[in-house]
């Protein structure tokens, strides 16, 4: 019973940041990458699965690799990467166009 109680009075103090007024957010601008650092990140290892999938297909070819599988899943990892990346940028593009047009 006592485990209980002390379940209820974990989840109600889980509860106290969502009463108005009392929400704090605490930054540290420091520990927060930019977006453009993250957008360069995520670019960066993109370009690190398309350059893995490459070489994998390289060593399938010249013999080194024997498991097709394993190079089929580094060349799909590295197409739905890309793939994402094409959405999030058509994305942000959708999103300038439209934030131009407010200025007109």
């Amino acid at each position: 019973m006592a485990d209980l109680q002390n379940s209820i009075q974990r989840i109600d103090k889980l509860n106290d940041p969502l009463q108005t007024g009392k929400q704090k957010t605490v930054v540290n601008p420091e520990e927060v990458p930019s977006f453009g650092d993250t957008l360069k990140g995520f670019i960066k290892d993109v370009n690190h699965m398309q350059n893995h999938a490459d070489k994998s297909i390289e060593k399938m070819v010249a013999g080194e690799i024997t498991d097709v599988h394993q190079v089929m899943v580094a060349v799909e990892e590295a197409n739905t990467a890309f793939s994402l990346m094409m959405e999030l940028r058509n994305k942000m593009l959708d999103a300038y166009q439209e934030v131009m047009r407010m200025q007109i």
